[in-house]
């Protein structure tokens, strides 16, 4: 491995059966006509008998299966109650979580962003991020971080919106979830257009807040932070000062500060919870209020959700399979953890801040794909802010490979953006899709979800980042319907299927 990784000692890996979550259908697939039915049996065949099992059988050798085309769309008209549930009990803190661009985002906003313009977007995130990551081109291109670590780094492509309340009386603020950020920022006043972008809802108001206060810029709180507008982290008035420039050049910069934090209707507050208080913002941040921070770093929500040291640094979510559902992120351990399937959560020194996993294996079909393990030893990054999933360069040959036979029946589509294997699925009232199935280090296998996690708008949701020497990137696609729990001080990550 060329990363120096950690992993904690303590605890032990367990693989728990997976569970619920994709519709099984017994019918035979869709056929064009007799030659292509024909030709589907024939790579059934090539695929050791390749067929659907029984529901009851759970998932284990599942190979294929049937799921309408309607989920495949990337957007919805009206909103829908999710039936998932987290794992939570009363000690526990849930929060609803929309696709800003869905029915259920708590702020509708005018124009959406098409999927070729948030794959675009998105090329640029995973590029920028798995070569800071990744140690081999780090050395080979003397790269030095102009962005301090302990801030993260995350981009523009942050898709999944909650609401908390900031301040006493608590105003509403609808921010961007971002596992790649540790710092929480919201505009504040006063901003005018020309330092801030416009949002859907009111700036905050600091000064109608009865527990609002700046943070001092000789406190070790800002001395940790570690980023200044002047460098050394204070601003005129004495105050810490922040700023974030992230990867697409957007960027945020403000006062750091400390207020109350409501976390929903009956959740209970986060007193003096520490945040950035922007006042001058620019970027593709799309009308919402600012960044919700839940990476690893002491800034990071995670760590400040309770006042008890066994509930913090734990959190989950779960990504809904349309944007016509709701998610939940849920904060604080859950009181049952037998349904998760956990990895080690791996820590790479000169980059703590990243969620980074160590994969060993994909299969597809059933079938586990031939991948060398060195192919892996970059890691990935499980990340709520990408899209799609990038995977090392022979990884993603080995599992397109795979997948297009399997798909056979279906007519290609041209690429859209970075996604070269693309179907016309027009006239198809339902669609036969392979399994596919993600192994990590400890045996943690996690199949996807098969009506919304594998296809974006037709298109299967991986592409390649150009070469086994980069560090991959676990999109938010790929994640729907699973909770992801996140376990700091285990030092593990966890997957239930079928959570929402």
């Amino acid at each position: 491995m060329n990363k120096q990784f950690q992993a904690h000692p303590s605890f032990s890996l367990t693989h728990a059966p997976s569970s619920g979550g994709n519709v099984v259908s017994h019918s035979s697939p869709p056929m064009a006509s007799a030659l292509t039915l024909s030709l589907l049996l024939l790579l059934c065949s090539s695929y050791r008998g390749i067929a659907h099992t029984d529901a009851a059988a759970g998932h284990k050798g599942r190979k294929f299966v049937v799921v309408p085309t309607t989920s495949f769309q990337s957007l919805e008209d009206s909103c829908s109650s999710s039936t998932g549930t987290t794992t939570s009990h009363s000690r526990r803190v849930s929060m609803p979580l929309a696709h800003r661009d869905g029915p259920c985002a708590p702020v509708q906003v005018k124009h959406q962003i098409s999927l070729a313009t948030r794959l675009r977007r998105d090329r640029a995130r995973t590029m920028s991020m798995t070569r800071r990551l990744s140690r081999s081109t780090r050395l080979k291109n003397n790269y030095a971080m102009t962005v301090p670590t302990q801030l993260g780094s995350s981009y523009d492509t942050q898709e999944y919106v909650v609401t908390v309340g900031l301040g006493t009386p608590a105003v509403p603020q609808t921010l961007l979830l971002d596992t790649g950020s540790d710092l929480t920022w919201v505009q504040c006043k006063p901003c005018n257009s020309t330092n801030c972008y416009p949002q859907r809802l009111p700036l905050f108001d600091s000064s109608r807040s009865s527990s609002y206060a700046t943070i001092p810029c000789d406190s070790q709180e800002c001395r940790s932070l570690a980023a200044g507008l002047d460098g050394d982290g204070c601003t005129s008035n004495w105050d810490c000062a922040y700023q974030v420039v992230y990867g697409s050049k957007a960027n945020t910069s403000g006062v750091y500060s400390r207020d109350a934090l409501t976390l929903g209707p009956g959740n209970g507050v986060v007193e003096d919870f520490r945040f950035g208080c922007g006042h001058d913002q620019e970027g593709p941040f799309d009308a919402y209020d600012g960044i919700l921070g839940l990476g690893r770093l002491p800034e990071s929500l995670a760590w400040q959700t309770s006042p008890d040291p066994d509930r913090r640094g734990v959190f989950s979510h779960c990504l809904p399979p349309t944007g016509g559902t709701t998610g939940f992120l849920a904060l604080g351990p859950p009181e049952n953890a037998s349904g998760f399937a956990f990895t080690p959560l791996l820590t790479m020194d000169d980059q703590p801040w990243a969620y980074q996993l160590m994969l060993t294996g994909i299969s597809v079909g059933g079938e586990p794909l031939d991948i060398p393990a060195a192919v892996f030893r970059e890691g990935m990054i499980t990340d709520s802010g990408t899209v799609v999933t990038a995977l090392q360069d022979t990884a993603y040959a080995a599992l397109r490979a795979a997948f297009r036979p399997a798909m056979a029946a279906y007519p290609l589509a041209p690429p859209t953006a970075q996604l070269d294997t693309c179907y016309n699925l027009t006239g198809y009232e339902s669609v036969t899709v392979p399994t596919v199935s993600l192994t990590f280090r400890g045996g943690a296998t996690v199949e996807l979800d098969a009506a919304s996690g594998l296809l974006l708008d037709g298109c299967l949701a991986f592409w390649t980042t150009d070469g086994d020497e980069y560090t991959g990137v676990i999109g938010n696609v790929n994640q729907r319907t699973i909770e992801v729990l996140y376990d700091l001080p285990g030092a593990r990550v966890g997957f239930r299927t079928g959570a929402c």
